[in-house]
């Protein structure tokens, strides 16, 4: 954490993951609630655990089982530093086998939805759950408590559960069995702000307002008279870094736009129209959708495809960058789900963090430092501090968008027909679904055009073209996904629209597969 952001983060809480697929939610919530917390791993120095000062812990949930030899276990000193402690999953298990406690695998497991019944009030439930109530929550758990620890009373009690929720009042360590954090424990949000406010007695001081002007006093003091580069994309991550960096530092500050070819219609004369135009900041617009296609040309693995747009990416980059005669810095729109992605939680292989984003460094020929100004912050954040620079809602609104762009949805070899179709489907897809008033009420909807071609009849004549599919996913946190319910009047005019004005696509099916929970990138 960067130390001008002490003050606004002072009431700073420590997450301690232990290999939950939704760990980030936790983080999440907590920041929506307007506390600042950071997620580490279990194994975590105790020396800089301490360091960090936090006004509490939480303990994620994990896959482990507390009754195996080797399995993790929290630092001694969060049960030592005299905070509040809030146990979730894994976390409750690990509480009460390290206080005294016992925990043993179980017959009767529960996974998905299940309901607590509140056998008694307590700081975690007020306002939310009564004494005497049925509440629904989601559980995912093999192992159960089966005797607490000294200190603890159960509140709450499931089918499969004994000890469902318990508590220490005079300790504040509390624990739960079920994930709180998910949007499927509806009163899981305000469970987790009692414990931040109520019980550890947070203000919840920590705002995009305050994180604007604490960042803007970083950046100046980091660049100084340094000149700084910044890759715009015209995504949400670089175009907010973008403008908070010119805010900071004005033209010390130049984008250089890479136009791979791959941009839905209509993108590369947006950017350059709201960073020119809008902020008159110094942008270099370097079309190589030339070069871009040559080497994609014939390719049809996607990763080979991937790997092969980042190389270029970043060889057409430097190459643009060394006409300034050097920068200083580089500056990237890396979030905190990229920091955290790039750390081994649980002592096994790191997850593959996202191509664009070089969150261990950069390579040593581009003797640049990095400017990250957005590495403590979520995607929701993001938006809401390009609300808050004055960023238009055209970008800070706009659905995720892959860094290989169209090449990923075109399975099978690129050519420029087939870019041009599926730009051209997309955008009435699109259009038609900003008309209905949908596009804020959808995560991300694209169209893909398929390795197919179909026969069909238009009038009087057969036809054999291109069919397309169109998808449309609901989210909450990014880490699951569900099917948008489109009305079938909807996708019938989508289709005939399609079918009528792009000349090469002659069907047009909708995609209802939906996301499993666990990956973090949605494509």
């Amino acid at each position: 954490m960067t130390d001008t952001l002490t003050e606004l983060s002072a009431e700073r809480v420590l997450i301690l993951d232990f290999g939950s697929q939704v760990t980030q939610l936790i983080a999440r919530r907590l920041r929506e609630s307007g506390v600042y917390c950071e997620i580490w791993p279990f194994n975590a120095d105790p020396a800089r655990i301490a360091a960090f000062g936090a006004r509490a812990f939480v303990l994620s949930g994990g896959p482990a089982s507390v009754t195996e030899a080797g399995a993790p276990r929290a630092p001694d000193i969060v049960f030592e530093a005299g905070v509040p402690v809030l146990g979730i999953c894994y976390g409750q298990q690990l509480m009460c086998a390290q206080l005294g406690g016992e925990v043993q695998g179980s017959e009767h497991r529960e996974f998905g939805r299940a309901f607590v019944e509140v056998t008694d009030d307590c700081a975690l439930f007020h306002g939310a759950w009564q004494k005497g109530a049925r509440e629904q929550v989601w559980m995912s758990h093999g192992d159960r408590v089966t005797r607490l620890p000294p200190g603890f009373r159960t509140v709450g009690v499931s089918e499969g559960a004994p000890f469902a929720a318990i508590a220490d009042d005079a300790r504040k360590f509390y624990a739960v069995q079920f994930h709180l954090e998910v949007v499927h424990t509806p009163h899981g949000a305000q469970l987790l702000r009692n414990f931040t406010h109520n019980v550890v007695g947070l203000s919840g001081r920590w705002t995009m307002a305050g994180f604007r002007a604490a960042e803007i006093a970083r950046i100046r003091a980091q660049v100084g008279r340094g000149r700084v580069i910044c890759g715009l994309s015209g995504g949400v991550d670089s175009s907010v870094a973008a403008v908070l960096i010119h805010e900071a530092i004005g033209d010390q500050l130049t984008c250089i736009f890479v136009d791979h070819g791959l941009l839905r219609q209509g993108e590369a004369e947006e950017v350059e129209r709201t960073f020119r135009e809008r902020f008159n900041i110094a942008l270099v617009h370097r079309d190589a959708s030339d070069l871009f296609l040559a080497a994609l040309d014939g390719v049809t693995d996607p990763e080979v495809k991937r790997k092969t747009i980042g190389r270029l990416f970043v060889e057409v980059f430097e190459e643009e960058a060394k006409k300034f005669g050097g920068a200083d810095f580089l500056a990237q729109g890396t979030l905190y789900p990229d920091v955290i992605e790039s750390v081994s939680f649980t002592g096994g292989p790191s997850v593959t963090i996202k191509s664009h984003h070089n969150v261990g460094g950069l390579p040593e020929r581009m003797r640049m430092q990095l400017v990250e100004p957005l590495r403590e912050l979520f995607k929701d954040e993001v938006r809401a501090l390009g609300r808050e620079l004055g960023i238009p809602d055209s970008i800070v609104g706009r659905h995720p968008f892959p860094g290989p762009g169209l090449a990923i949805r075109i399975p099978g070899a690129i050519t420029r027909e087939k870019l041009d179709l599926l730009r051209r489907a997309d955008a009435i897809y699109l259009e038609e679904i900003r008309n209905a008033g949908l596009y804020d009420a959808i995560w991300q909807a694209f169209a893909v055009l398929l390795p197919v071609r179909t026969v069909g009849v238009m009038g009087d004549q057969r036809t054999y073209d291109h069919a397309c599919a169109l998808r449309a996913v609901t989210s909450t946190d990014g880490m699951t996904a569900d099917v948008y319910p489109f009305d079938m009047g909807f996708l019938t005019r989508v289709a005939n629209r399609i079918v009528n004005e792009v000349r090469g696509i002659n069907r047009v099916t909708y995609d209802v597969t939906s996301k499993p929970p666990g990956t973090i990138e949605w494509e």
